[in-house]
Formats: C-alpha cells, sequence, structure tokens
C-alpha cells in the first residue's frame, strides 16, 4: 500500500471539510494523537492520523457523542477489540437516538397542535403565544 505525502493541518482540514480548530480539540482531547512536527514547528499528518480524523468525523455525523467515539477508538486501538463490544456501543447509540426520534414526533404533535389553534388573523389574541405563556 503506498503512503500519501504527510498533509499539515491546512491541507487535511480542507481535505476532510473539519475546521483547523476542531482538528486541534480533537488533539487537546485526545481523541487524535499528537502530529508529527517539521523542523518549522507546524504539524504534519500522516495516513494514519487522517483516517482517524475521518473515522471521528463520520462518528460525529451518525450523532455519536465523544465519549462514545472515545470508547470506539479505544476498541480500535486495542488489540483485543471484538465486532460484538463494537455493536453493543452502537446498540445504546442506536436507542438513544430512537428515545429523541420519539420525544421530537411528540413535540411535533404539540406544535401542530398549537398552530391548529391559531386563526392566523391580526387580532391581539394569540393562541401560540397563550399557550407558550401557559406553566407546562
Amino acid at each position: 500500500m503506498t503512503r500519501s505525502k504527510p498533509l499539515g493541518i491546512g491541507a487535511l482540514s480542507k481535505r476532510s471539510g473539519c475546521n483547523i480548530e476542531t482538528i486541534r480539540y480533537y488533539e487537546r482531547i485526545g481523541l487524535m494523537a499528537a502530529p508529527g512536527r517539521t523542523a518549522g514547528g507546524h504539524r504534519v499528518y500522516d495516513d494514519d492520523l487522517a483516517k482517524r480524523l475521518f473515522f471521528i468525523l463520520r462518528s460525529r455525523q451518525l450523532g455519536f457523542s465523544i465519549n462514545e467515539i472515545r470508547t470506539l477508538l479505544h476498541m480500535v486501538d486495542g488489540d483485543d477489540m471484538s465486532c460484538v463490544e463494537v455493536m453493543s456501543v452502537t446498540e445504546e447509540h442506536l436507542a438513544d437516538v430512537q428515545r429523541k426520534i420519539k420525544d421530537l414526533r411528540k413535540l411535533e404533535r404539540v406544535l401542530k397542535d398549537m398552530v391548529a389553534q391559531c386563526s392566523g388573523t391580526e387580532v391581539p389574541e394569540c393562541p401560540i403565544v397563550d399557550c407558550l405563556n401557559s406553566a407546562a
């Protein structure tokens, strides 16, 4: 397998679509190892670090929390990782996503009900504002 030329942080940012400060943040919190440096002190990212960043970014797109990603990366980094462990973390995340979807559906129904109560006319009374002012 051929290795790509190491990338500076700007090039990695551009290639990944990830903000430079976010890359530095992932380094500070330990999701990414500190990259090598040039003689001038500039960060250089090899293929492994770039691949790790893409793993983190894809995990974030799927809604995994930083702690869940840390757990997944710990499994990936260890020699004793098993698919069943990764599946367990993913199942927990899926259950959380399903809870959020259920809550969003409830929220949708409440908002639809509020909108349905409004006549949309230019009267000083507004059922939506009344509903928002009422104690839950």
